[in-house]
Order: C-alpha cells, then sequence, then structure tokens
C-alpha cells in the first residue's frame, strides 16, 4: 500500500512539474534580432506611372421584392407537444 501511494504522489508531483514548466518554460531564451532583406515586386517593371484607372461599372437596377407572405393564423392550442420542443 506504501507503494501505491509513493507512485501516487511521484505521479503528482511530475504533472506538477510539466505544468509548471509549461507556464514558466526555459528562462535562458533571450531575444535575438533577426534582420532580413526584402524586396518587392519581383519580376516587374519599373515605372513611374501610376496604374490605368477604370471607370466603376453603372450599379445594377433593382429588382421588384415579392410581396411578404401572409401570417399564419394563430392556434388555440397553448400545450407544446413533441415537435414543438427543439
Amino acid at each position: 500500500m506504501r507503494l501505491l501511494g509513493l507512485i501516487v504522489v511521484l505521479v503528482v508531483l511530475a504533472v506538477a512539474g510539466l505544468t509548471g514548466y509549461a507556464y514558466v518554460g526555459d528562462m535562458k531564451a533571450d531575444p535575438k534580432e533577426m534582420r532580413v532583406p526584402v524586396e518587392l515586386d519581383l519580376g516587374s517593371p519599373a515605372t513611374d506611372t501610376p496604374a490605368a484607372v477604370t471607370p466603376a461599372a453603372a450599379p445594377a437596377p433593382e429588382a421588384e421584392t415579392p410581396a411578404p407572405a401572409p401570417a399564419a393564423p394563430a392556434s388555440d392550442n397553448t400545450q407544446p407537444d413533441a415537435h414543438d420542443l427543439d
């Protein structure tokens, strides 16, 4: 019985240690500055002229909306059945 207690204590300590390491982690990680040169627009010719602006398309005419459906008549049954419970 003492062996089982020892195993339980060791498992609890291992879980606590892993949890603590997960939250605190390795404290030796120093931030490092990384500078990487970036070139934009590779393969496109260098031009000083702005891109051609195309005129916006005319808005489409609005379609007529159908009339709303009539409301369902109120029922006199106030008791919910099995199909009304979802």
